[in-house]
This record gives C-alpha cells, structure tokens and sequence, in this order.
C-alpha cells in the first residue's frame, strides 16, 4: 500500500505535507506528486519549493504535455473552445476538463509508474494506493471518490476536523510561512480578491491574465470568452471583494484545485 500526497503548494495540502514531515499526520507519505499546469503564479512555485526543502518524502512534478497555457493558445488558434470553463456571452460556462486532464491524469499516469504498470496494463483489482487529498471542513462539498478502483482518495485535513483558518493557524504556531490560494493565474472561479492582489503584487502573472484574456475573446467573435464571471474583460472589471458572494472553488469539478 502506497501512501500518496497530491500537493497543490497551497494551504490545505501544503499543511498536509508539513503535518506530515512534523509526525502529525500518519503513516508518513511515500512521495507526494504535483501536478504543474504551467500556468501556475509564482508564489506557488517558490512555495512548492520551500515545501520540499522541508519534507522527508520525494516530491515528483508532472505535466501533461506542454502544459494548459499551451493547450488554450493551440485550440485557440484553431477557434476552438478551451476545456476551461471561460464565461461566455451567449451559452454559459465551457467545458470544465481542465482539472481532469491537467492534474488527476498526469497524477495517475505518475501513480502507474510508481507500482509498477505498464502503458495500457491493466490494475489490480484492489486499492493499492492512498491518495491524501487536501480539502478542509469548510470545502467538504468538494470530496470526490477516485474514478480509479485501486486508488482510495482520503482526506486527513477532514479525518482531523479541520478548517482553513485551522490550517493557517497551525502554520502559524510552527514557524513555517504562509502559503497562498494556488490556482492558474487565469483560472475563472478565483474571487476578487486574489485578483486585487495579483495586479498589485505579481505583475507577471497579471499580464498573462490579460493576454489570455484578450485571446479567449477575440478569437471567437460569435461567441467571446472572458476570464470574469461579470463577462467583462480584465481590464474594465470592478474587483470589489464584497461582490464575492462565495467561493467558486466549492464548484470546481474534480476536489483538486486551490489547495
């Protein structure tokens, strides 16, 4: 039985894995995996990093060909419609395959690896894998089961009771920095928010927005995309935090992402 992190270098797992290295969470983890969109802001990479500085257990990246960014340029100059779910003018949200296919298949496809299967070989027919997933008590709504019959999703963070403010806290009391939200730098179910901080704090991150932005709306002129659920462009949005209303990650379709 192998005992797997999925590690999102945001708060809930980051708390995962840290719990971990301190003896808190049990039976230490075998390795954990990240899943790396390629579209990731900075501070997630740089928090990844001092994460695995600090744990006993390997940390293996993964990435599903050149990564989501590629994917919405490469469809895009095709005009075809991105597996992200963009807001559009006319028909609702897009597709929400983004988390599937860019962080729970290259997961799996590193799991496979790990015990053992070949390409196209079938699994046992028994849970050989725990795959330690980081949502808190405030994001139960998010727990999914795994799609893979050998593999046992688990959620310590819910088995221990606690929230997100617990998970900060707990950082807190141990010395270890505080990490942020992770989540693509044009991911449409992040709040105001983090957009607020984005623009006054990582510029990088911010321009990509917009060329993304821009991108999604100008090549499909029948039907725009846009990034913000008020279908406005990046640039004209009025991020007032009070307009969040909820946490749009409660809708995310997979249980993985912003953790």
């Amino acid at each position: 039985m192998l005992n797997i992190l999925s590690l999102g270098a945001g708060v809930q797992s980051s708390t995962m894995a840290l719990m971990a290295a301190e003896g808190e969470l049990t039976p230490m983890p075998d390795c954990a995996i990240f899943a790396d969109t390629g579209a990731e802001p900075k501070h997630v990479y740089e928090f990844l990093d001092y994460v695995e500085s600090l744990v006993p257990f390997p940390v293996y990246r993964v990435m599903e060909g050149e990564g989501l960014e590629a994917q919405i340029i490469d469809r895009a100059s095709r005009s075809e419609f991105t597996k992200v779910p963009f807001f559009t003018k006319e028909k609702g949200p897009g597709m929400r395959q983004c988390t599937a296919d860019f962080k729970i298949y290259p997961i799996n496809r590193k799991v496979r690896e790990l015990i053992g299967l070949k390409k196209r070989q079938h699994g046992p027919k028994e849970v050989v894998v725990k795959m330690w997933i980081g949502i808190s008590m405030d994001e139960s709504v998010r727990i999914k089961p795994s799609r893979v019959a050998w593999i046992e999703n688990t959620w310590p963070l819910i088995e221990k009771g606690m929230h997100r403010h617990d998970c900060i806290q707990w950082m807190q009391s141990k010395g270890f920095n505080e990490p942020r939200k992770s989540s693509c730098y044009f991911c449409p179910y992040r709040d105001n928010q983090s957009w607020i901080d984005t623009q006054k704090n990582d510029s990088s991150s911010w321009e990509k927005a917009l060329f993304i932005d821009n991108l999604i709306r100008d090549q499909y002129p029948n039907n725009p995309q846009f990034i913000h659920r008020s279908k406005t462009p990046l640039t004209e949005c009025d991020f007032d935090p009070a307009r969040d209303q909820f946490d749009m990650f409660d809708n995310e379709c997979e249980g993985m992402c912003g953790v």
